[in-house]
């Protein structure tokens, strides 16, 4: 049985949202709503976020992989597209790696493919200092690399804060294991479904060459570079990042 939570809307052709690290799915601004005019919306929490249960230790991608097919192969939508964004976007990959039965197309914004090693000392100390000194030890430095300085200012900045403000420290620091193992470059080369790479040309989270990277890897694949948008591209510039996700199903006959 499936042990995720999650909230389905609209109907028509299925879509997954996974969301970044920390959030839960009600991080999405708009593009459920959006989404549901064509589309059966189905958001998700994953484990340690919003209403699903905690996640194993030490945190790893197999599990995430293993609770998402669960999740599909139980609500039955057939293929559908996955949407993720950053840790999000990291899950789609191996979601569509390990089961590409249940995948009909990606779209991935702001991730990798895959942490250069040299960089998993750091993305672990994120989880490691929530767990000494608490969450409001890490929330500063993690909205400056998700927002640009203006929007911090922002009402949905003030709910991301909170958010994740009341986070378990314990399920972040298991989200950063999964993060700092996530290395899919060396077999994206095997997928076959289309494949949407959003980047934020203000993105400081992750680079705009690792994106280009993740565009390379994946046959056929499209990168579209959203202006003045930083690695929360989806919550900052919700209106272009809808309308790229819109314009991809639409493109490739998935809405």
């Amino acid at each position: 049985m499936a042990v995720l939570s999650y909230e389905i809307s609209g109907s028509g052709p299925a879509v997954v949202l996974l969301h970044p690290i920390g959030l839960d799915r009600s991080f999405w601004s708009g593009l459920p709503a959006v989404l549901a005019r064509r589309n059966t919306v189905i958001a998700v929490d994953t484990a340690g976020h919003g209403a699903s249960p905690d996640a194993a230790r030490p945190g790893n991608m197999r599990d995430r992989v293993d609770q998402a097919a669960a999740l599909l192969e139980e609500i039955g939508p057939g293929k559908a597209t996955l949407v993720g964004v950053s840790f999000g976007g990291m899950i789609a990959q191996q979601l569509a790696l390990a089961r590409p039965d249940l995948v009909s197309g990606l779209v991935l914004g702001g991730c990798p493919a895959a942490i250069p090693a040299q960089a998993r000392k750091a993305i672990l100390q994120r989880g490691a200092d929530a767990e000494a000194s608490g969450m409001a030890a890490v929330v500063d430095a993690t909205l400056d690399r998700w927002f640009t300085a203006p929007f911090l200012s922002s009402l949905e900045a003030a709910r991301v804060r909170a958010r994740l403000l009341s986070d378990s420290p314990a399920t972040w620091a298991a989200g950063w294991e999964a993060i700092a193992g996530h290395d899919a470059l060396g077999r994206l080369g095997s997928l076959t479904m289309p494949a949407l790479i959003i980047a934020g040309e203000l993105d400081t989270a992750t680079s705009l060459e690792a994106k280009r990277e993740l565009a390379a890897a994946i046959p056929g694949s499209k990168l579209t570079i959203l202006r003045n948008a930083p690695h929360m591209m989806h919550l900052e510039c919700p209106d272009p990042f809808a309308e790229a996700v819109s314009d991809f199903l639409l493109s490739t006959g998935q809405a």
